[in-house]
């Protein structure tokens, strides 16, 4: 029988066993089967897409249009994994019914298994609203990338008491109104410990320390691909910046060099006759002959 990706009832589950969530951020079919293949439990295709993958400086720039062509790429390459698909910036604002909307998109058009939405306890009736449709959702607190012009900057949240217990309460409201998960992003390890042991749903990490239930990570982040975004919460599993270029830049010097493609990369014909276009139409043929 084929397999069967993992459900929201199995990751809420991992959390009662003490079993760890691995989830990694993944944008098309190739990337998305890879870490499928690696035990990868949950990938997040995140609107972090629009500063890896489209060069901005933020995620705002990032559309629903966009969201879905990505999640349903992810969809094709992906077999065993959860997949999570992003609601982008004002997709999900402007009201309840229009949240739902775009929701609707992501999960039929995209293919998601869940969305993924900013916000705490003023997000609630939407996440009530879409749960309530059948769509489960995935909330997001502390460091919320869609916020960070009002943020200030991409900054660490919850480092004072009374911000701390702000996002306490984000967290409680998001897991009453039906949340199944909650990541926590950019917070001190301490208070992530404090609302993973809080919550009956898992808490994923990002910049948020050891205790939470899981963790995330951006794929390109992880292995490497950048030679100058290294945060103090990024470990690089790999290096693959300095291997592609290494890589490519072979190619190149092959290419100009003549060396490549070489006789074993090349197609090869028992007998070719090349004939002009008057000879083909002569001997009423169109093209050249192999034989």
């Amino acid at each position: 029988m084929p397999s069967q990706p993992i459900t929201t009832l199995e990751i809420r589950n991992r959390k009662a066993k003490g079993e760890k969530l691995v989830m990694c951020t993944a944008y098309d079919a190739t990337f998305a089967s890879i870490l499928d293949a690696s035990g990868v439990d949950l990938l997040l295709v995140g609107d972090s897409l629009g500063m890896v993958i489209q060069g901005h400086d933020t995620t705002i720039p990032v559309t629903l249009d966009h969201m879905i062509y990505h999640t349903a790429a992810v969809a094709r390459g992906a077999k065993n994994a959860h997949i999570v698909g992003d609601m982008p910036f004002m997709s999900y604002k402007i009201s309840s019914e229009e949240a739902l909307k775009a929701a609707t998109r992501l999960m039929q058009e995209g293919r998601a298994h869940a969305v993924k939405l900013e916000g705490g306890k003023e997000m609630a009736d939407t996440v009530r609203r879409i749960v309530s449709a059948g769509i489960p959702v995935m909330g997001h607190i502390g460091l919320t990338p869609q916020s960070v012009h009002a943020m200030g900057g991409f900054k660490v949240q919850g480092r004072d008491s009374e911000a701390a217990r702000a996002i306490i309460e984000d967290a409680l409201a998001l897991q009453d109104a039906g949340c199944y998960s909650i990541v926590l992003e950019g917070i001190p390890a301490p208070l992530a410990q404090e609302i993973t042991n809080t919550l009956e749903i898992p808490t994923i990490g990002i910049g948020a320390g050891v205790g939470c239930d899981g963790q995330v990570l951006v794929c390109y982040d992880l292995l490497g691909m950048s030679q100058d975004f290294k945060p103090k919460f990024l470990k690089q599993y790999e290096n693959l910046y300095d291997r592609i270029h290494a890589a490519t830049s072979e190619y190149v010097k092959e290419v100009r060099e003549g060396i490549f493609p070489g006789e074993e990369h090349s197609f090869k014909a028992k007998k070719l006759r090349v004939v002009s276009d008057a000879q083909a139409k002569n001997e009423g043929k169109m093209y050249s002959t192999i034989g």
